[in-house]
């Protein structure tokens, strides 16, 4: 593939509100499709927003009627704000176009930017984004003491996070020692060109996760480098580490043809 050129939108107190941004990579979509412009990958902070991708269920929404930015990627509801360096690469990928290559492509260079920072994360298969996994249920210590076996999401396929308090809230899930997401993928691919990304916890506030069922997953939680790391780690320092890896993984990768 092309050679892949970085633009930074804005950080920190120059985050960027969601639709601005989502119109700048409609227009770098097409400036793309029409070869004006190299494959780009914008990076950013987003002003606090949940966006919803196209098979998000109405009962993982905010239940206090926050607005949710209802989006034209795949995947669910998820949120994107300050602490969290999101990615949107504009590739335009060889024909046939391979949507699951392309998000393999970017959890392999969260995953290095991860192991970079000496944080072991995983794919888990069925599940886009990348994860830190949990101990094994039978390790695991529910908060307050509580034994698993009364644990309302293993009997009940209604249980609802979003109403039972911090034992359940997907921000805790690292003192539950269950998996936990670390990055969110959620792409598009029109006229053979990307479109939305990735965003990476660096260190953000988590607790926005609990006010919906983040990506839709209510056995799993959330968590952050800084978090799984114990020590602050800034999106200014993941920044150079993500697009260097970035840059390697898009770059070298060569179009082969699908298994069948």
């Amino acid at each position: 593939m092309s050679e892949l050129r970085f633009v930074h939108l804005g950080f920190g107190a120059d985050a960027v509100e969601y639709q601005e941004a989502w119109q700048e990579q409609r227009r770098v979509h097409a400036a793309r499709f029409a070869d004006e412009v190299p494959d780009t990958c914008l990076l950013l902070e987003h002003l606090p927003v949940y966006t919803a991708g196209r098979r998000t269920a109405d009962d993982e929404r905010p239940l206090d009627g926050t607005p949710v930015v209802d989006v034209d990627r795949g995947g669910k509801i998820t949120w994107h704000g300050p602490g969290q360096l999101v990615g949107y690469p504009i590739l335009k990928l060889p024909r046939p176009v391979d949507v699951v290559a392309h998000v393999r492509r970017l959890e392999e260079a969260l995953l290095l930017t991860c192991a970079e920072f000496g944080l072991e994360a995983t794919r888990v298969e069925g599940r886009s984004g990348v994860w830190v996994l949990g101990d094994p249920l039978e390790e695991r210590r529910a908060l307050g003491g509580l034994n698993l076996d009364f644990d309302p999401r293993v009997a009940d396929e209604e249980f609802d996070p979003r109403l039972s308090g911090p034992e359940y809230a997907p921000s805790n899930a690292g003192q539950r020692r269950e998996d936990r997401k670390l990055a969110q993928i959620g792409v598009r691919v029109a006229k053979g060109v990307t479109m939305h990304g990735f965003s990476l916890n660096v260190n953000p506030d988590t607790t926005w996760f609990d006010r919906i069922v983040p990506c839709g997953i209510r056995d799993a939680g959330v968590t952050s480098l800084s978090e799984e790391l114990g020590r602050e780690i800034t999106v200014a320092e993941v920044l150079p580490v993500i697009e260097k890896h970035l840059r390697a993984v898009v770059e070298s990768s060569v179009p082969l043809p699908r298994a069948v």
